[in-house]
């Protein structure tokens, strides 16, 4: 497609603009926003409301009940924080509304549709099942979400060879944001026979056939976030020994098993990028941004690092996973913005933010984010 040097050129100051200053506005601009709409999957650190309380992750049964949701929405969403996740900073920047559940089917999906569900997993449920891994009680897995994406583009007309230009014309602008997932396979297998290096395997490889399956689609614009230092969470200090510590205070041998995880799933990105030239794969280094946070707390805003915001008031850490946020027993904090932790295992408004800040703007995007969206206004 030829473009025009004027037109060229105001591409580039809009993306000064939104990089320096946040959202592109409709009314300083008339040029929309770099994408239409955003396809988000993922575990709980990205569901907007898939999950209910009934089928969530064991212990945080309280979802669709004060206090969560407390914080921006006011009341409860069915998000595992006080407020908005990652995702939803994301569509804040890109100037798009907050991404609706795909489960929910009156919510106007044009701009985009979360698929990501709370308690899911990289690897098929079946492995879980047959394992006799009973822990596991959410059945939506990578897979499934992948299943809902595909009926969701089927319904907009993409259906297989015969419709590629629509599926192209769908997916040239869309960002696929691959939230954090594989921490739940870990968790589930904790004291079982089955080892985090099979674990380790059999999620990548999920992990890789999902990711073919999206660039085979079509899938141009894509970011995917690793794990992040997940021996940090109140959950891993409490049934880790003390002695299992590394520098940052945090659970080292649970933040090391997450790490070698990343570094699998970037050795996967690197690959694809070879194979899919057309593509853009930015991979958001969750661990690094997260680890970051945590030596240098004071600096983002936090005065605890470790103590959860909303839990049962027990122990160090205010955290116990039988009597945990929004049950009888539990407290809220005053200023969850000054917590790194929400309810034990997820995060509060305020980490995401930062986080998602890191992200979009920061040092923790492999390209850049800002390349990625340089690559989307290059393209038209």
């Amino acid at each position: 497609m030829m473009v025009s040097c004027r037109s060229f050129l105001w591409q580039v100051v809009a993306l000064t603009i939104f990089l320096v200053s946040g959202p592109l506005s409709s009314a300083s601009t008339p040029h929309s926003p770099p994408f239409r709409r955003i396809y988000a999957f993922g575990d709980s650190y990205t569901d907007t409301g898939n999950t209910q309380s009934a089928t969530g992750p064991t212990g945080f049964n309280y979802v669709s009940s004060p206090p969560y949701g407390s914080t921006f929405f006011h009341h409860p969403t069915n998000r595992y924080s006080d407020g908005r996740l990652v995702i939803d900073f994301v569509a804040e920047a890109l100037s798009l509304p907050y991404l609706p559940p795909y489960r929910n089917h009156t919510a106007d999906v044009s701009k985009g549709v979360n698929f990501a569900v709370a308690g899911s997993t990289a690897i098929p449920h079946d492995f879980f099942v047959r394992n006799n891994l009973t822990f596991d009680i959410t059945p939506e897995s990578l897979q499934t979400q992948l299943q809902w994406f595909n009926k969701a583009l089927e319904s907009q007309g993409c259906r297989g060879n015969l419709t590629k230009s629509k599926c192209r014309e769908i997916l040239d602008d869309s960002l696929i944001w691959v939230g954090e997932i594989g921490a739940n396979d870990y968790a589930y297998t904790v004291g079982s026979s089955v080892s985090a290096k099979t674990i380790q395997n059999l999620a990548i490889e999920s992990f890789t056939g999902f990711l073919q399956a999206m660039l085979e689609k079509g899938a141009k614009y894509i970011v995917v976030q690793g794990l992040p230092q997940t021996g940090c969470l109140p959950l891993a200090m409490v049934l880790a020994p003390d002695t299992d510590r590394d520098r940052t205070g945090c659970v080292g041998s649970v933040s090391r098993q997450s790490y070698a995880h990343n570094l699998a799933i970037q050795a996967k990105i690197q690959g694809f990028g070879i194979k899919f030239p057309h593509a853009v794969i930015v991979y958001a280094d969750y661990w690094n941004a997260y680890h970051t946070i945590m030596i240098n707390a004071s600096k983002y805003g936090f005065k605890e690092r470790f103590k959860t915001c909303c839990g049962s008031g027990e122990g160090a850490y205010n955290f116990n996973l039988f009597a945990a946020c929004g049950s009888a027993t539990s407290t809220t904090c005053q200023n969850p913005a000054q917590y790194v932790n929400w309810d034990g295992v997820h995060l509060t408004e305020g980490m995401y933010k930062v986080v998602s800040d890191m992200f979009l703007r920061g040092k923790f995007c492999h390209p850049p984010f800002d390349y990625l969206l340089s690559r989307k206004l290059r393209s038209g």
